[in-house]
């Protein structure tokens, strides 16, 4: 089931605080519960309390905080940066690619420390929302290399849906490129986001993926943006996920 207009619109405060830009959301999570924060004039303690920026008023430290104005960046993650932006033990995170105005944004989804590829850096969390949950059912075409060849036979079954975390996976579509020297190259679209879902879809049947790579995020591409770069969304890509 859909959530409705009115949910869409919610965030969690400690991610209003951090996406307004005063703050990480791990520092807005320190303010909000040593009473820094109000909401429509009332003292609150709970980061993950829901609230409508368009509805509701939030002072933090007295001042009030406005909704900050949207931005959208686009990363062709390398491998060896992690996703998060929380992870205090982190040697890289992908926000050590970007300047530093973009340092409160946060990532529509996640990519594995070893997967490289199409990333969105965002402080729009509807659009970051409509981009990850599984009810929207957005696609996400990867490039995959597999140690050896895969079989007709594992492909079907792949692509009816296997067993993860006691869960069957959706039904995905794989689409076989070649065959090098036992290795395999494929393309495969999915449009859940479990940790490390694809790997472990194919280890499922003895296969490793050497290399891995988010091509495809719903209507954006990577295109030819070089690896470790960004660039923002254009008007018109902004404009399309907006109308998801």
């Amino acid at each position: 089931m859909k959530p409705s207009d009115n949910e869409k619109n919610k965030l969690r405060l400690q991610v209003f605080l951090s996406h307004s830009g005063i703050c990480s959301r791990r520092k807005a999570m320190d303010l909000v519960k040593e009473g820094y924060v109000m909401v429509n004039g009332v003292v609150v303690t709970e980061p993950s309390i829901p609230i409508d920026p368009a509805k509701d008023t939030v002072l933090c430290q007295g001042k009030k905080v406005a909704v900050a104005q949207y931005a959208y960046v686009m990363l062709n993650k390398p491998q060896g940066y992690t996703t998060t932006t929380e992870d205090p033990f982190a040697e890289k995170t992908v926000l050590d690619l970007v300047p530093g105005q973009f340092k409160t944004l946060n990532p529509a989804g996640r990519l594995d420390k070893n997967t490289e590829g199409l990333l969105l850096l965002t402080n729009d969390g509807a659009v970051a929302y409509k981009l990850t949950h599984p009810s929207f059912n957005i696609d996400k075409v990867y490039f995959a290399r597999l140690n050896k060849f895969l079989s007709d036979d594992h492909k079907a079954r792949l692509e009816k849906g296997v067993v993860l975390d006691e869960a069957k996976t959706s039904p995905c579509k794989i689409f076989h490129l070649r065959t090098q020297q036992g290795a395999t190259e494929l393309r495969i679209s999915i449009h859940e986001g479990r940790k490390r879902q694809i790997r472990r879809m194919f280890e499922k049947f003895g296969y490793e993926v050497t290399f891995l790579k988010r091509e495809q995020q719903g209507p954006l591409k990577l295109g030819d943006l070089p690896l470790g770069a960004w660039r923002h969304l254009t008007p018109v890509e902004i404009n399309i996920l907006k109308q998801l």
